[in-house]
């Protein structure tokens, strides 16, 4: 069986504005094989390239443009633009609404305090793979020392541990090596 693939339809004859002329190369292909919310993030950072890493964007319209509701725009933002991920975003709600993406550019520094500062007493595998993920693509963190890190906060790592705790050890460990990075 095939892999579904998505296309994204702007409809025809609609007067082009200006995100419709930089985006006319991802609206002709054809996107195999991925998710609503990763057409929708690429489209993003696409605009963000081209907007010299601060962009506004109406919720609205990218719903409309992706065929999708306004909170998958949310979870998109939520999940993909985050402080940890290096955006900060603003967002005004209402029929005028707006989302302003602003990618920001820190040193390795203030990068690693953020995130070490925003880890909480918690963390989960999931989001710890997430966030040195990030901070490998930032080069903040090498990437074999992401590896490494990522292996001893594995649930297989810390199986001695009950299922209860491990998400607190995770987040110590996590901050601990990330302190001594700085």
């Amino acid at each position: 069986m095939p892999e579904p693939c998505y296309t994204i339809d702007k409809g025809q004859g609609k007067a082009k504005s200006k995100i419709d002329e930089r985006d006319e190369d991802l609206n002709r292909k054809e996107v195999s094989g991925l998710g609503t919310s990763d057409m929708i993030a690429r489209f993003i950072q696409a605009e963000l390239e081209e907007a010299n890493g601060v962009l506004e964007l109406q919720r609205s319209d990218l719903a409309q443009r992706f065929g999708c509701v306004p909170s998958q725009i949310n979870y998109v933002m939520s999940t993909r633009f985050s402080p940890e991920h290096g955006y900060i975003v603003e967002s005004r709600r209402g029929g005028g609404g707006y989302i302003r993406i602003t990618r920001v550019q820190v040193d390795r520094h203030t990068l690693l305090m953020h995130v070490i500062n925003s880890v909480g007493d918690t963390l989960d595998l999931a989001s710890a793979r997430a966030i040195l993920s990030n901070l490998v693509q930032s080069q903040a963190v090498d990437k074999a020392v992401g590896q490494t890190l990522l292996w001893a906060l594995s649930d297989n790592s810390l199986r001695a541990v009950p299922k209860a705790q491990r998400d607190t050890l995770r987040a110590n460990i996590f901050k601990q090596v990330l302190i001594h990075l700085v």
